[in-house]
């Protein structure tokens, strides 16, 4: 089934359940271990965070469709799901970083579906603090 927003946005509003607010610094030094499959190199061609290739470059990822930075090669799932209206924002991140296929085949209500991204950040406060570091460094 489609990934239930109302269900993540109720959860994360009780009482007891932290805030989508990160923490930028821990994020930058957690963001260490991503930088071995992904860059954040901006508009102009500089690198803001220098990195692996086998990620496509974050920068603007925020608000971006997902699947949508040319000439990276994405899994079909991925493409997918940013036509069907998958834009990156931080509740969605912190799901797909858990585990890239299970998000996937969730929000395209498809058991084949599959990502790419093997690797598995399943602390949601770590990710959102990765988040609030990609919201520093990966605007345009």
């Amino acid at each position: 089934m489609r990934h239930n927003l109302l269900a993540t946005l109720t959860a994360l509003c009780l009482p007891g359940t932290p805030g989508l607010a990160g923490d930028a610094a821990r994020g930058e030094r957690l963001f260490r271990d991503c930088l071995a499959c992904y860059s954040v190199i901006d508009e102009t061609g500089a690198t803001v965070a220098r990195g692996g290739r086998t990620g496509p470059n974050l920068f603007g990822v925020i608000g971006r469709h997902a699947g949508s930075v040319p000439d990276f090669h994405y899994s079909t799932s991925m493409v997918a799901a940013g036509q069907s209206g998958l834009r990156w924002n931080e509740a969605d991140f912190v799901i797909y970083v858990k585990d890239a296929t299970a998000f996937l085949r969730d929000y395209l209500n498809d058991s084949d579906a599959r990502g790419k991204m093997a690797y598995k950040l399943r602390d949601s406060e770590k990710a959102r603090d990765v988040w609030a570091y990609l919201g520093t460094i990966a605007s345009p």
